[in-house]
């Protein structure tokens, strides 16, 4: 017999991270009392309409947990300008703004869990790892290095190079050592950031652990059946780690 489909909710919020008004979308599970949280940190160029981060959004609050996806400085609806302000460290201090404010809604549990892609894979690796705290911790072709993506702005047209030139040197690879409850994608086919930092990161972990290589897998995540096994795994790896019942288990 299938689950009962779970209803939810959605709700405009915003927040304060330094001097800029950062505004997010929390999914909330209907009729779910305190369930476990998501918060998602977007790519580079990206915001929190992210199709990845909407998708899962969604598949997380048919199992019974929010999911709060925001935009960072400089993107999206949220204030600033995006040369000015964009830097791992601005993005970390976004993502440790936008946990903080999560975490005071009364309705939600005290579980936590980040999701990050590309540059957001870096932010939430980082993150995860100086705060502590954190319950479980997806990532998708996450670079430990700035380097990847300022030779691919470079490669990229005239918009994109000026920003190269901006605080992209960084390199956490000495930093994340010892993270855990941590799920890895990343495509085996990824031009942009090399597969083998993704084993790096695996290596650096410690267990519970799990590294995914997508068949074929470019960093955008173009193909249907890696959406499909990223969506599910994900969903599996945050239930496990918020070692939360099957809902319709409790009814």
């Amino acid at each position: 017999m299938a689950p009962p489909e779970i209803e939810s909710i959605q709700e405009e919020v915003s927040f304060s991270s330094d001097d800029f008004l950062l505004k997010g979308t929390l999914h909330l599970p209907k009729n779910i009392e305190e369930p476990p949280v998501v918060v998602g940190s977007h790519g580079l160029f990206s915001s929190s309409h992210s199709p990845k981060q909407v998708e899962l959004a969604r598949a997380c609050n048919a199992q019974g947990i929010a999911f709060f996806r925001f935009d960072h400085r400089g993107c999206g609806e949220s204030e600033g300008k995006f040369k000015e302000v964009t830097s791992l460290n601005s993005r970390c201090a976004d993502l440790k703004n936008a946990v903080n404010f999560i975490r005071e809604r009364k309705e939600l549990g005290s579980k936590t869990g980040l999701f990050g892609s590309s540059m957001g894979g870096a932010v939430c690796l980082f993150y995860a790892k100086q705060a502590g705290g954190v319950d479980a911790v997806i990532i998708n072709a996450a670079p430990l290095r700035g380097e990847p993506i300022i030779k691919a702005l470079q490669e990229e047209g005239d918009e994109k190079k000026a920003f190269s030139s901006l605080n992209l040197q960084f390199n956490i690879s000495e930093k994340i050592a010892g993270i855990n409850r941590i799920l890895i994608f990343h495509g085996d086919s990824d031009k942009i950031i090399s597969p083998s930092e993704a084993h790096r990161i695996y290596q650096k972990a410690v267990m519970p652990k799990r590294l995914i290589m997508l068949k074929n897998g470019d960093h955008e995540m173009s193909l249907k059946e890696n959406q499909e096994k990223f969506i599910r795994e994900s969903v599996l790896w945050y239930k496990s780690m918020f070692k939360e019942e099957n809902i319709w288990m409790r009814q």
